[in-house]
């Protein structure tokens, strides 16, 4: 059964909050685009800023394709559109737009995100996902593109026994994350590539190394707290998430250090850990864990010392979860509870990240370019710093929250808003999301208010 839809609220409480509305975010992204070096000499048909944010509009309005977006920007009804929502003046097809991308280095965009992150500090927002002390930015791979005949120079390749050769993209991303809140926030991507000159195809290992000092650099004060798998719980990683002043709580699994183990059952026999077995009467959960602090990760780096909790929880109907993690954050009694959150909400850069972004109308991976340098990169950048726009206005904007509960699925929103953008002309953001709240009437976007007199 569908699920029922929220009343509409009265208009008066749908005032944005300007500084965090859609148009004073997109104006920071401007603003950020204007500063990136025009790697083309002489003139320019369209300006580099345009172009970027004619692909930001391209993931805003959720094109399933460039040549679907290329269609309609002929159209002066959309050009309109572009130049009132997104500040375009001139778009360009959708070849000249991944000409003009792909020499683009991705890393000049990430300050767009920077500075998103930042208004949202300055408005008291990213407080609202602080937890332990700091805030969980939760770290994963994921498949971007793969095919046997598309292909460009910065394609990992895999070889198959049938002779055939599967061309590859991943990427490395980042997002902060908190148990109590289904939406996050992106950070920064990192290719998983085929880097200049090398033979060999790249991996997350080595993507992690370019990503944590990026992260560092662009947020020198955050405190973070990177939520990773098994994959990180080695020594050289630990010691660069440390040399990066990143705490950290990595999932272990219980076959893949036995070393770890053993010191630890090596210490239940001697009485130095602790172990605590609590009921959830709200949750009819018994929930257990035992921990002990300071051992060593593995007889290969014993000079990293970590601190281990091990955590059961048994259903009513007797069916058991286990999960291990190990973290440089001192254990108690007090904290375990709050630790084995952040823990499980790792899963959410899965979960309310990459499954979204595949399932829910980003088409991520469907192939928007390749180009012979950067340009799927890049392109993957424009579609996460989209997304990044989508759940700032999800967690803080109460238009973008009454126009998506006029409909059942996100999927059917997205398909809402693009038709609107193509077939009517629109001035504002204001009037777009509201003639979807109180549906609309004419060619020029109207909102169709009710009659309250």
């Amino acid at each position: 059964m569908p699920r029922k839809l929220p009343e509409i609220p009265e208009r008066h409480a749908l005032k944005p909050r300007k500084a965090l509305f859609i148009p004073s975010l997109l104006s920071k992204v401007r603003s950020s685009f204007d500063k990136i070096a025009d790697p083309r000499r002489g003139k320019v048909s369209y300006p580099l800023s345009d172009v970027l944010m004619s692909g930001l509009a391209v993931f805003g309005m959720k094109y399933p394709s460039l040549l679907a977006f290329d269609e309609g920007c002929r159209n002066p009804r959309i050009q309109h559109n572009l130049r009132q929502l997104y500040g375009v003046v001139k778009a360009p097809c959708d070849s000249q737009l991944r000409d003009v991308l792909d020499p683009l280095s991705p890393a000049s965009l990430r300050p767009a995100t920077v500075n998103i992150i930042q208004s949202l500090q300055t408005h008291g927002v990213l407080s609202d996902y602080r937890y332990l002390g700091g805030y969980l930015v939760s770290i994963d791979g994921t498949g971007q593109f793969s095919s046997t005949q598309t292909s460009c120079p910065e394609c990992c390749e895999k070889h198959h026994r049938n002779g055939d050769t599967e061309y590859y993209h991943q990427l490395l991303a980042s997002v902060i994350v908190h148990p109590d809140k289904a939406t996050v926030l992106p950070l920064f991507n990192e290719a998983i590539i085929k880097q200049d000159g090398a033979t060999k195809n790249d991996c997350e290992r080595n993507a992690g190394k370019r990503l944590l000092p990026a992260l560092r650099k662009s947020f020198p004060r955050m405190k973070m707290i990177v939520l990773e798998d098994a994959l990180a719980g080695n020594g050289p990683h630990i010691k660069n998430l440390v040399s990066n002043n990143m705490s950290y709580i990595i999932r272990v699994k219980s076959g893949s250090n036995m070393s770890l183990m053993d010191e630890v059952q090596q210490k239940m026999r001697t009485g130095e850990t602790d172990e605590v077995e609590l009921f959830d009467q709200d949750k009819h959960i018994t929930r257990g864990y035992r921990f002990v602090n300071d051992v060593p990760l593995n007889k290969t780096h014993p000079d990293v010392r970590v601190n281990y909790l091990d955590y059961w929880e048994v259903d009513k109907n007797g069916k058991q979860k286990n999960f291990i993690w190990i973290t440089d954050i001192r254990l108690s009694r007090d904290n375990v509870y709050h630790l084995m959150r952040a823990g499980r909400a790792r899963w959410k850069v899965e979960n309310e990240t990459f499954n979204t972004l595949k399932n829910l109308g980003y088409h991520f991976e469907h192939n928007y370019g390749h180009g012979k340098q950067h340009l799927a990169t890049v392109l993957a950048h424009l579609m996460m710093l989209a997304f990044l726009l989508d759940q700032v206005q999800e967690h803080t904007c109460n238009l973008f929250k009454a126009a998506r509960n006029k409909f059942h699925s996100k999927i059917t929103y997205w398909a809402k808003m693009r038709s609107m953008f193509i077939e009517h002309h629109i001035d504002d953001w204001l009037t777009f999301y509201m003639a979807i709240i109180y549906e609309h009437q004419g060619g020029k976007l109207t909102p169709n208010y009710p009659d309250t007199s």
